[in-house]
């Protein structure tokens, strides 16, 4: 059992350790097997089998649920696509789901397959017009909020989404990738559903794919636990150690980046070579008084436009030398990537528009390089 008066930093360290018994030791072990041994009448209680469940997942599923603040452990998958999908499972049959105008690309495609498919209508919102997205919920079955939004940074106000989702009684799913549990906890705001790629920033090191889905309601948990069962869509135990591995240094990582995040904002502001930033912690930002009242910092991803268009932010990315041009974001390391080169990414993203995940180098060191870059591509 966890100390419910620790901090979240003291709780990434310490949840989903084994017991302070005499030789125990400091870290779980990792459980490879495909089946367990049974007994010759079954309890109820017994893992019976892997696709069920496995020892190695249980400290990362107590972790992530505890930081989450549900009543139950959250529940691993075996990408963030695998997690999204997961919960597009909660729309029935010939349902309809509000989802955010711009949204991480494989939730908005997912989103157009399934209606193509006719398993359920979608709706797109703009998520951080309350007023505009809360008109759009009469006759739905779910709301689906990011926020931030990817790439375009945008917050909702979460709390009011969800109390008015609530009297149209839908469910409120989060995707909370962006900010992670340390930044905001949407099930504190009313969310019922919170969906996280693991593998951005809360294993952090850019070498696992997983996903993760917390529940407000246990009795949800335990169907969805069901359905992954069923369908089979489970992380490895590999993969989930390393993934609570990667959790014990999240606050750190988080606080280091953010910090970066928000001074890089700060000097690209009034670069000659963009015409735009976007970072819910710069004051002119549209999100900005949101994020400050509702949010334990502003995370750690930036958009820049780069001035001259597609070709000029190409030319941008091709200087970096310390920015790795790759996609994804949350890891140790800083990221750039032009998000229009993906041909799913909604039109709404600009063709100049470069998405910037900020790591824990020293940022003088990341300012450098960003500013001998946008210097190149005005060439």
């Amino acid at each position: 059992m966890h100390n419910p008066d620790l901090s979240p930093e003291s709780l990434v360290v310490s949840l989903g350790r084994p017991p302070h018994t005499l030789d125990a030791p400091v870290n779980p072990s990792i459980t490879m097997t495909s089946t367990y041994v049974g007994a010759a009448t079954p309890t109820g209680s017994e893992r019976v089998y892997a696709r069920f469940s496995n020892p190695t997942w249980d400290p990362f599923e107590e972790a992530l649920g505890t930081l989450e603040k549900a009543s139950s452990p959250a529940l691993l998958y075996a990408s963030g696509m695998a997690s999204i999908a997961a919960a597009f499972n909660l729309v029935p049959l010939g349902g309809t789901i509000v989802l955010p105008e711009t949204a991480y690309n494989g939730t908005l495609a997912l989103g157009q397959q399934k209606e193509a498919a006719g398993h359920f209508k979608v709706r797109i919102a703009p998520v951080s017009d309350t007023d505009a997205t809360i008109a759009l919920l009469d006759g739905a079955d779910v709301l689906w909020i990011e926020s931030p939004t990817n790439p375009m940074l945008e917050v909702a106000d979460i709390a009011a989404l969800a109390a008015a989702a609530k009297e149209h009684g839908i469910l409120t799913i989060v995707d909370n990738t962006f900010a992670t549990p340390l930044v905001q906890q949407p099930l504190t705001m009313g969310a019922d559903v919170v969906v996280h790629s693991v593998t951005k920033s809360l294993s952090g090191h850019s070498d696992v794919i997983l996903g993760a889905v917390v529940c407000a309601d246990p009795e949800l948990r335990q169907r969805m636990h069901g359905e992954r069962t069923l369908q089979g869509a489970i992380p490895g135990p590999f993969e989930a150690w390393l993934a609570l591995r990667g959790l014990r240094t999240l606050s750190v990582r988080v606080e280091k980046a953010m910090a970066n995040a928000q001074e890089l904002a700060e000097r690209l502001e009034n670069h000659p070579n963009l015409e735009g930033v976007r970072y819910p912690g710069l004051p002119k930002d549209p999100g900005y008084e949101r994020a400050k009242a509702t949010m334990n910092g502003f995370g750690a991803v930036l958009g820049i436009y780069v001035a001259g268009g597609a070709e000029a932010a190409e030319r941008f990315l091709d200087a970096l030398q310390l920015w790795t041009p790759a996609t994804s974001l949350g890891g140790v390391e800083s990221l750039a990537e032009r998000r229009r080169r993906h041909a799913s990414e909604p039109k709404s993203v600009a063709e100049n528009m470069v998405r910037l995940s900020v790591g824990i180098e020293n940022v003088d060191d990341l300012w450098r390089d960003l500013d001998q870059a946008l210097r190149a591509s005005a060439l």
